[in-house]
């Protein structure tokens, strides 16, 4: 794979997320979903026109275009003429257990009107409970993924002015073994890996690294007298709080798992407002105390949730609902189904207990949960 970057990484300003991820010195990589977006472009395209495209550009969702090499390709003939191209995964410096893994992408011509279809093949997950972000008996190919498929093949129909009328068979070689390394089991996603990725970039993972950009993001921020930052849990949440705000690049810190470490530093180095955005589920577990957020090294507290539902008003029957819950997520739906504010109560948990680690420094604190889309499910008022 080649990754000519058209270089479109951001602003040029010396803080914010694009910083940080220069600052640790890690060489980032390509998430499952961009693999197998590349892979699919490269299969319709031969679909259509009988060529691969080799190496094979996408656009990722902010801007990138990174080059990816075909490890394997098939074109058959004939009425069930079908196409097949794989990617190897590179996920950079990062401890991905997919790194060097062959994503897939068989495409088969559908009628006029069909749209895009996915399908799982060998290797990748179906779901089968409720409480993801895919309904039951979908393959679990994630939201934007899907998206960035549908719209490289829209590209390469409407070259030939046609509409995208495909189905995907997506398959990840051994992604059933290696899926058992993995929380897939635990979510219900049997038979494989998921096909995941917001950006279409793998953040290599580094505590140390880390943990020394975010304080490199504070101290962008306090030198340029911002009065105000943010720390997300991932881009979605970025976009979330810029929003809401209107915070400059360099107000934003990518503080990624470690809510600890921008709790702590702030501590001793305090900016009169702090906003902590990101994904329920992450900041159920601040909520119940947790200041690392990985799912390796803390777990969302089903007990801990229906706890919180009961003082909002659940009765035992929705509170046990919410202890018995697959995700996070189906909590959350649960309640906001009974109208049981669990989203707002998360919120107020995870801010009162970033208040106790800050000690008394003199910062104003809120906390802004939202679902995968970016869409705010819970709030604190500052305090």
């Amino acid at each position: 794979m080649t990754t000519s970057d058209s270089g479109a990484h951001g602003s040029s300003a010396p803080g914010g997320r694009e910083a940080q991820l220069k600052h640790t010195g890690l060489r980032p990589g390509w998430t499952t979903g961009a693999c197998a977006t590349a892979a699919a472009t490269a299969a319709y395209t031969a679909l259509l026109t009988g060529e691969f495209p080799d190496p094979v550009t996408v656009t990722l969702p902010k801007g990138r275009t990174p080059s990816f090499a075909l490890a394997v390709e098939s074109l058959t003939p004939g009425p069930e003429r079908e196409a097949m191209a794989g990617v190897v995964k590179d996920a950079g410096d990062d401890p991905d257990v997919t790194h060097g893994v062959l994503v897939r992408v068989r495409v088969r011509a559908l009628p006029p009107g069909s749209g895009v279809v996915f399908r799982a093949g060998p290797g990748v997950g179906t779901v089968t409970r409720p409480g993801l972000p895919l309904a039951v008996g979908e393959p679990a190919i994630n939201p934007v993924p899907r998206e960035m498929m549908r719209e490289h093949l829209s590209r390469v129909a409407a070259g030939h002015g046609i509409t995208a009328d495909a189905e995907l068979t997506v398959s990840v070689d051994d992604g059933e073994e290696i899926a058992r390394s993995t929380w897939n089991p635990r979510l219900g996603i049997l038979g494989g890996l998921s096909v995941l990725g917001t950006t279409g970039v793998v953040v290599p993972y580094s505590c140390s690294a880390w943990i020394d950009s975010i304080r490199r993001g504070v101290d962008v921020a306090r030198a340029a007298g911002r009065t105000h930052v943010a720390g997300c849990t991932g881009s979605t949440s970025e976009r979330t709080v810029t929003a809401e705000y209107g915070l400059p690049e360099d107000a934003l810190l990518d503080m990624g798992d470690f809510a600890g470490a921008v709790l702590k530093y702030v501590r001793r180095h305090p900016v009169p407002r702090l906003t902590v955005c990101g994904g329920f589920a992450k900041l159920s577990k601040l909520a119940a105390g947790h200041l690392d957020l990985h799912s390796a090294r803390s777990q969302v507290d089903k007990g801990f949730l229906a706890a919180l539902a009961r003082e909002g008003g659940a009765d035992e029957e929705l509170a046990a609902a919410v202890a018995n819950a697959n995700t996070g997520l189906a909590a959350l739906q649960s309640c906001a189904a009974a109208g049981v504010p669990l989203g707002d109560l998360v919120a107020a948990a995870a801010r009162d207990q970033a208040i106790g680690v800050l000690r008394g420094a003199p910062v104003t604190v809120d906390v802004i949960c939202v679902d995968r889309a970016g869409t705010i499910v819970g709030r604190s008022a500052p305090r």
